[in-house]
């Protein structure tokens, strides 16, 4: 390697251990280990720790065609060391800065939701359908009105017949009013047996598909 390709990997592989210090404290931020169970930090530390080797050897690749060195673990050891001792604590209040202005504005937009879009929405369909519901109730006390209209008319129609057929009933002889009676009392007993044979057969079908 040429000594400009050697100050170049130098250079970089310090960013990549500042990054990666930097990277560890978000990590441990968010992963909140004391919350989490055992497998999931697990995981999630293989992850990160890929994640990292990655971007540690893709620098190195772009920089130097990925040739390993002593002092690149140096230099990444001096990287992580400066910004222990330098950028720490000013990227985590930084860190802290930019997760409150990224949660205020969330419940910004939250709240700039409900208000614009959410409660009127709601307050449409809440509204659309206290009127469906008035509609149905104003449409079925109309046919309940309009069937006992009809059902009076009816009755009011079908009085003078049935008061005809009943004087008529009176007027027949008796053998004639005992034929019809013994014919009715026939036909409500094949009724019946018809009815009873239907049940008897719906149980059956019933009990062998339980």
């Amino acid at each position: 390697m040429t000594l400009s390709t050697q100050f170049l990997t130098m250079i970089a592989m310090i960013g990549m251990g500042s990054y990666f210090g930097a990277s560890l404290d978000t990590y441990n931020r968010f992963l909140k280990r004391s919350e989490r169970k055992s497998w999931i930090v697990f995981c999630n530390d293989i992850l990160f720790w890929l994640l990292q080797g990655l971007s540690i050897f893709y620098t190195l690749f772009v920089v130097n065609q990925g040739e390993l060195r002593f002092y690149i673990f140096v230099a990444l050891l001096c990287g992580f060391a400066a910004y222990q001792a330098l950028f720490k604590q000013v990227y985590l209040r930084l860190l802290e800065i930019v997760i409150s202005m990224i949660i205020s504005i969330y419940q910004f937009l939250v709240k700039v939701f409900m208000v614009l879009i959410y409660r009127p929405v709601q307050s449409l369909l809440f509204a659309l359908l206290s009127i469906i519901i008035m509609l149905g109730k104003g449409l079925l006390a109309l046919v309940s009105l309009l069937f006992k209209v009809l059902l009076f008319i009816t009755k009011v129609l079908f009085s003078p017949i049935k008061w005809i057929f009943l004087l008529i009933w009176k007027l027949l002889p008796k053998y004639i009013k005992n034929y019809v009676e013994k014919l009715y009392n026939k036909l409500a007993g094949y009724y019946n047996k018809i009815k009873n044979t239907f049940n008897t057969w719906f149980l059956k079908w019933k009990n062998k598909n339980k």
